[in-house]
């Protein structure tokens, strides 16, 4: 049995799991998660903000010693949409280099995708209800994987950048947001998902499967949930009409009320208005019937991918 450490540095948070992995089965040890909108302004600038990077490395240096404490043996960290789209990538794999004496991996959006897809489907095997194949849609902070597959595997992949945080920057301006600023958001997410249609065939797919925190909260506020409850969260199944409600209440709110219900995370409160239209769209595009919740994404794929790989050598200062 291999104890490993799992770190995803996406757009909105950077999360961390330790577990003890044996064959295909993981123990969870810890799960954490810390919103540090890494990827804060990147859309506009290109680039990773001092201010953002020191949220990220802080947080960082938390989950190092969580790792050490728990005695994880191996270390991998990936870093997606945001490092994918900043010039200044580097400060931030010096960081992480001093701090875990591992370089942080920027992968590509297919490799994002492959390993959301194969972190998810483990859970969902044992799941009767879950027809394949399988549109696993992972909605990040910048960008949205669309995976899809079956028990054998992934059979198409493509990544676009429509994400809460990116498309929140871009359009919303008011609070609540106009008519436009959505309708905006819409297009955008619209547009994006004709275009992974041309590698994706999202409409052939029996089931979706949603993962990460846009999806995990709106199907707590449509469960209403009196708090955020990941047990009841996790293979739970919402209906499309649900999401339509749950966008539409969302939409409408202003900063202050989406922050006062009692399942929203504070990182959340400015970018679920615009996850929310996304998963909305989607399932608008696919002609799905509902969307399955997953809280096994990514960060499972890494622990178990990690434990299958050779041992990598520790960088040194």
């Amino acid at each position: 049995m291999t104890r490993v450490a799992a770190i995803d540095c996406g757009t909105n948070s950077i999360r961390l799991l330790v577990a003890e992995v044996d064959g295909p089965r993981l123990r969870e040890l810890t799960r954490r998660m810390e919103i540090v909108r890494l990827g804060a302004g990147v859309d506009r600038t290109g680039e990773l903000s001092p201010q953002a990077l020191e949220r990220t490395l802080a947080a960082l240096r938390d989950y190092a010693g969580e790792i050490e404490r728990l005695g994880a043996t191996r270390v991998r960290m990936v870093a997606t949409s945001a490092t994918r789209d900043a010039r200044n990538r580097g400060d931030l794999v010096a960081g992480v280099r001093e701090i875990l004496g591992v370089d942080p991996e920027v992968i590509s959006g297919d490799e994002e995708a492959g390993l959301s897809f194969a972190g998810a489907i483990g859970d969902l095997a044992t799941t009767a209800s879950v027809a394949t194949p399988v549109l696993l849609a992972d909605i990040g902070g910048g960008s949205t994987e669309l995976v899809l597959g079956d028990l054998a595997g992934v059979r198409a992949a493509r990544s676009v950048n429509v994400g809460c945080v990116r498309l929140a920057e871009r359009h919303l301006r008011d609070d609540p947001p106009t008519a436009a600023q959505v309708a905006a958001i819409v297009a955008d997410a619209r547009a994006a998902f004709d275009l992974a249609a041309q590698t994706v065939p999202i409409e052939r797919a029996a089931t979706l499967v949603g993962v990460a925190g846009t999806v995990t909260t709106v199907a707590a506020l449509a469960a209403d949930l009196p708090g955020y409850d990941a047990e009841r969260i996790h293979l739970s199944v919402t209906s499309a009409e649900q999401v339509a409600e749950v966008t539409a209440r969302l939409v409408a709110m202003t900063h202050d009320e989406r922050a006062a219900l009692a399942v929203m995370h504070p990182g959340r409160v400015d970018v679920i208005a615009a996850g929310s239209l996304v998963l909305r769209t989607l399932i608008e595009r696919t002609g799905a019937s509902a969307v399955v919740a997953s809280e096994r994404d990514i960060l499972d794929g890494i622990a178990l991918a990690l434990a299958a790989a050779p041992a990598a050598p520790i960088v040194t200062a």
